[in-house]
């Protein structure tokens, strides 16, 4: 198997290889699981393009199939993000468009397979630009927006964070600016996750996108006032607690990780890949992180690997029935996209 041994003797983790298909081959596209599917949205097709796709690809995890989504005229997009809506629609939400940055919000009505161009309500801020942010679901009619705002000359010296309210039955939505601001971000992850210590609620967490190596709260709410219910995956917890068992955690998380995956499953927040700032050459990484939020202060669990076919950057994690996968993403050479689904297998 490939990866790499745990701390203690018989414990390791590898990418398990489950598909392979030429369609699913892109990178710093998104994919989102809505109905049981994942949705494979725009992204680069090769290093070097400039001209992001519209092709929306749908992935069956149950049988190992993926198909060109039936409805046309999807955004050209990449480094975007997308979210499920009432378990309906799929929001894809601003990204690189081959010319600019948009804002934008576009949604694939699932029910009728067609693709809608939402229009901004009255009273909307929309940002200057969105790429290589985050779009976090809130609730079906909230999400949460974090990151950098506009190109390398306009952007802001810091993180914007935007509440983005939708509504789909009139297909419009509704920014607005939060007062709150974080670093200046790019490439970074976010996870909502359960706050530690004695006041329970939740917090939305982004890690990466910059140098810093500390997390930074983008949101928080209090007991109650989030009502999404995670996706329940009791063997995959326990085994990432057995794994981060036998390693060493320490306060200090990854420095300098950008354009990483990164999932939540029940405390942990499972983040891999990515690329490093913090060297010239052998940018592209193929560790795992796990940030484990069971006490307080939270720890980090670095976990490396010794196998080079596993280097992503720009791919994406999703979690379905009690299984993480793997999605694309630009190997080793930063220009070649995986066309392979990988789950994540940890051995005992």
């Amino acid at each position: 198997m490939a990866g790499a041994a745990g701390e203690a003797r018989g414990l390791g983790w590898t990418w398990r290889p489950v598909a392979r298909d030429p369609l699913l081959a892109r990178a710093f596209h998104s994919c989102t699981e809505l109905r049981g599917r994942f949705y494979l949205v725009g992204g680069l097709l090769a290093g070097g393009a400039r001209e992001p796709s519209s092709e929306t690809v749908v992935f069956d995890p149950a049988g190992g199939q993926a198909v060109r989504a039936a409805a046309r005229g999807g955004p050209r997009r990449s480094h975007h993000d997308a979210a499920p809506v009432g378990g309906r629609w799929l929001c894809v939400v601003g990204g690189w468009d081959g010319s600019r940055r948009s804002a934008t919000v576009t949604a694939l009505d699932t029910d009728r397979d067609v693709w809608e161009e939402w229009t901004a309500g009255s009273g909307s801020c929309p940002p200057a630009g969105l790429s290589s942010h985050t779009c976090t679901r809130i609730s079906d009619r909230e999400l949460r927006v974090a990151g950098r705002e506009g190109g390398t000359r306009t952007q802001r010296r810091y993180g914007s964070v935007y509440t983005l309210r939708l509504d789909p039955g009139a297909r419009t939505y509704c920014y607005k600016e939060e007062g709150c601001h974080t670093v200046s971000r790019s490439g970074h992850c976010a996870a909502l996750l359960q706050s530690p210590g004695p006041h329970p609620g939740h917090q939305l967490l982004l890690f990466g996108g910059c140098n810093s190596a500390e997390p930074e709260v983008a949101g928080h709410w209090s007991h109650g006032k989030i009502e999404e219910e995670p996706p329940v995956a009791p063997h995959l917890m326990e085994k990432l607690s057995r794994l981060v068992s036998s390693g060493q955690g320490s306060r200090q998380g990854p420095r300098g990780l950008r354009h990483h995956s990164c999932s939540v499953v029940g405390p942990f927040a499972v983040l891999f890949g990515g690329e490093t700032l913090n060297r010239a050459r052998d940018t592209i990484c193929n560790d795992l992180y796990i940030y484990d939020t069971r006490k307080s202060p939270p720890l980090w669990f670095h976990f490396p690997c010794a196998d080079r076919g596993l280097k992503r950057v720009g791919h994406r994690t999703c979690l379905w029935n009690d299984q993480l996968y793997l999605v694309g993403g630009f190997g080793e050479d930063g220009r070649t996209a995986s066309p392979q689904v990988c789950i994540l297998d940890i051995f005992i």
